[in-house]
């Protein structure tokens, strides 16, 4: 189907399913069951194994990536920021027949006028981009591909369903204004980590309105880009504690000695992280003070309704190598645990429920869960390594007054995983 043939049909069919006009959303009878709706693609690059390839992938090639049953979405346009000699959107795009657009607004308006599409997923993860020295943050656009997002919808007169990756910016004003725009427009917004929608082994979905003594997330891996998985398997657990969420009063992240003084002032237990470790099926040490190196840092929270957690960044050959959670609910004798498990290898099926996570927004205008779970997260991570590269003093957080209910989206906790390898 040649550009001029497809935008016509896109029109035609986004035209069909009564789709809404700037500054409203998607109507919630976007589309009938079975019916495909057709999403962009934007990216920082597309190479096999990055985040494009497990979730773009799955709308191309289906959720085993191998042909078979797949989303109710089309992808039928991908903008690409990077090409790398690994590339392969050039490839897909020959095979599946979409354009690699040169510009955002003509991924959105496949070169017209109007919105061609009916949601946006962006994917501002991987690729060749500067770090900061003193955090080792990585500046991913990810706020310059949603501007080009925004500016495009606002150009083509309706405002559709928008998905970002992982966290919205490494900086924390950048994210309070994504999260200000987004809400401004009346935006359908969603953003996150496949962890909240991963299985949890066991199983373990906590009621609504528990009370928590104390609440602890388990890491691994990079301080930056897995330590936002792991803040993200925390807080959507904790949100669900007595009043919904609150915001964060301040953050500070600690190694060493400073980790063990934040015990006794209330931060984690020995019962709870050490179910944390085990439940992952690592084995704690004899000596807790072998774990608390100085890369191994502790980011310790106090949220503004007095709830105080922290995320153990353990991980390491000799420590943990997942990511996980458990805590000590009020009028519980022992600490209840899980750890959020996904698929090691090809084609990464947890990623399957983040698209199952994302398509029901794309086809209602309704977010799965609440993008405020990630604002917080993300300012979150921002202020733990600031805290670290300033000799791990206190970040005050008075902009995270953000409060929130969590959402009963129906993820897989209760599902076995997929055999590992």
């Amino acid at each position: 189907m040649g550009s001029g043939s497809r935008r016509k049909f896109l029109q035609t069919t986004l035209g069909a399913v009564g789709a809404a006009t700037l500054p409203g959303v998607l109507s919630g009878k976007t589309a009938a069951k079975g019916r495909k709706l057709p999403v962009a693609g934007i990216t920082t690059v597309y190479r096999k194994n990055s985040h494009s390839d497990v979730i773009l992938g799955k709308i191309l090639e289906g959720f085993n990536q191998d042909g078979g049953l797949g989303p109710d979405l089309e992808l039928v346009s991908l903008y690409v920021d990077q090409l790398p000699e690994n590339d392969l959107s050039r490839g897909l795009a020959k095979k599946h027949g979409f354009p690699i657009t040169r510009s955002i607004d003509e991924a959105i308006t496949l070169g017209g006028d109007k919105v061609a599409v009916a949601g946006v997923l962006s994917i501002g993860e991987h690729g060749k981009y500067p770090t900061i020295p003193e955090t080792g943050q990585r500046k991913y656009p990810r706020k310059r591909l949603f501007d080009g997002i925004v500016a495009a919808l606002k150009r083509g007169g309706r405002i559709v369903p928008v998905f970002n990756d992982k966290h919205l910016s490494y900086r924390t004003d950048e994210a309070l204004e994504m999260y200000r725009v987004a809400k401004a427009l009346k935006m359908p917004f969603m953003a996150g980590s496949s962890v909240p929608v991963m299985w949890r082994t066991p199983p373990l979905v906590l009621p609504r309105d528990c009370e928590f003594e104390t609440a602890v997330g388990v890491g691994y891996g990079g301080l930056e880009s897995y330590g936002f998985h792991a803040l993200e398997g925390l807080q959507c657990m904790v949100e669900r504690r007595h009043g919904g969420e609150t915001g964060v009063k301040s953050v500070r992240a600690v190694t060493g000695k400073a980790a063990l003084e934040a015990e006794a002032q209330g931060y984690w237990s020995r019962d709870v992280l050490e179910a944390a470790v085990h439940v992952q099926e690592a084995k704690p040490p004899a000596n807790w003070s072998d774990w608390l190196k100085p890369d191994r840092p502790f980011y310790l929270i106090d949220y503004r309704d007095g709830l105080k957690a922290c995320v153990a960044m353990l991980g390491g050959r000799d420590a943990c190598r997942h990511f996980s959670f458990a805590a000590k609910l009020k009028g519980e004798s022992k600490p209840v645990a899980t750890w959020f498990t996904n698929q090691d290898g090809i084609p990464y099926r947890h990623f399957e429920w983040l698209v199952k996570a994302i398509e029901p927004m794309i086809h209602t205008g309704k977010p799965s869960y609440p993008v405020e779970r990630t604002l917080l997260t993300t300012c979150v991570l921002d202020a733990a390594l600031r805290s670290l590269a300033r000799g791990q003093t206190t970040v005050e957080t008075p902009h995270l007054d953000v409060r929130y209910s969590p959402a009963d989206w129906p993820h897989a906790p209760g599902r076995p995983p997929p055999p590992r390898e």
